[in-house]
């Protein structure tokens, strides 16, 4: 049962791959829908940070769990500067690389995220549904705007809209593939969510806290200043009324 929801959830986070079709054509509205989706991303990914993974960490007693949650940030800082891991950012700045060599990178690092993505959402699974169904919101809110950005870039980049559609889904793939070989290291007795999740937890704060909430600061007027604050607490509530169903 615990495979069929991770495979489940992989494929969920696998299937937002396909976004950037949905929105091709109106590249006006995406940078709007994009600010708000990082805001709510945001709240989420801070929640369950803070009201699932600590705190399934601490109960899981793992060893000096505060310790790996600091390593969790410093792993993904270093994941972001050498796999050119750019959340949602990394298209802003195409001049940086010529476009086949951009879009070569986004999707070896994506297809490096997704696989970790995977890892992440088999560990909270095993530690529970409700902990799982909680990091896969959040991971699929922080998904959506990444992959929005990714498609234009491969599609910047010189590839056609089918061409980048298949590749965007082949590197999202990974993510079943990490979600399957943690869940049978799991099996294997291997004590993995002990480190997962603390890692996890860092990873998450990270992404929230050094990546996306940075980009809300690009809008200083009160409408979008309120905006930002309303879907942030939005995202933190969501992850809060999962903890208590």
């Amino acid at each position: 049962m615990v495979l069929v929801q991770i495979l489940i959830a992989t494929v969920l986070v696998g299937l937002i791959s396909f976004i950037g079709l949905v929105f091709f054509g109106i590249k006006a509205n995406i940078r709007k829908i994009t600010f708000y989706l990082i805001s709510l991303a945001s709240g989420t990914m801070l929640g369950a940070a803070f009201l699932h993974l600590i705190p399934e960490s601490l109960e899981k007693n793992s060893s000096h769990p505060m310790l790996m949650v600091a390593c969790g940030v410093f792993l993904f800082f270093i994941l972001e500067k050498f796999l050119i891991w750019r959340h949602c950012h990394h298209h802003q700045r195409p001049e940086d690389h010529s476009r086949p060599v951009a879009a070569s990178m986004i999707l070896v690092g994506d297809a490096v995220h997704n696989f970790i993505d995977g890892i992440i959402i088999a560990g909270s699974f095993l530690a529970g549904p409700g902990v799982g169904i909680s990091i896969t919101i959040a991971i699929i809110l922080h998904e959506i705007p990444q992959e929005l950005g990714d498609f234009g870039v491969l599609i910047h980049g010189g590839l056609t809209v089918r061409k980048a559609l298949m590749l965007n889904a082949l590197s999202a793939s990974a993510a079943v593939v990490g979600g399957v070989l943690t869940y049978l290291s799991a099996e294997m007795a291997v004590p993995l969510q002990t480190f997962i999740l603390p890692l996890a937890a860092g990873g998450f704060l990270y992404i929230a806290l050094a990546d996306l909430i940075p980009q809300l600061h690009e809008h200083v007027d009160l409408k979008p200043t309120l905006a930002q604050i309303i879907l942030l607490g939005m995202g933190f509530c969501i992850i809060l009324l999962l903890k208590h169903h």
